[in-house]
């Protein structure tokens, strides 16, 4: 369901706020996941979550100010998580690190938008699917088909 347009009122305030609050609890679900299986926490809980809350929050945001063309606040979006990601990653020699965490950081950015356009559970379908992504290569029967 759309945000109406511009000059929100209390009700539409409190609907936004929701949104934006749902869509951190997703990004915080996929951050706990993130911290509970790394050694180093470069991107955990508050990370992830303030990526789905900020961009959620520019969807909303873009709904409001660009009614007739809001595609335009989350291209945005896009890209500058996509250069946020971009500095995550690391290489030296054969060895790259950082692509996981670039790739779900751009995932869930995307959530947040989803959130902001109201697509609720497509949102929630897709951070699970996330979470699952990231906590395959922990179980045993993963383990034991994926080893060379």
């Amino acid at each position: 369901m759309p945000l109406p347009p511009a000059n929100p009122t209390i009700v539409t305030d409190l609907e936004m706020f929701i949104r934006v609050t749902f869509a951190c609890l997703l990004g915080c679900l996929i951050g706990w996941e993130r911290e509970r299986h790394r050694n180093i926490i470069s991107a955990g809980i508050r990370t992830y979550g303030a990526i789905s809350l900020g961009a959620c929050a520019f969807g909303i945001v873009g709904f409001q100010i660009f009614a007739d063309d809001p595609s335009r606040v989350a291209a945005q979006v896009v890209s500058g998580i996509g250069f946020l990601g971009g500095g995550i990653i690391f290489r030296q020699g054969d060895y790259v690190t950082g692509l996981t965490t670039a790739a779900t950081l751009w995932a869930t950015a995307a959530i947040g938008l989803a959130v902001a356009a109201g697509m609720y559970l497509t949102a929630l379908l897709t951070s699970i699917l996330i979470f699952l992504l990231l906590y395959l290569p922990r179980m045993s029967w993963w383990k034991k088909i994926s080893t060379k």
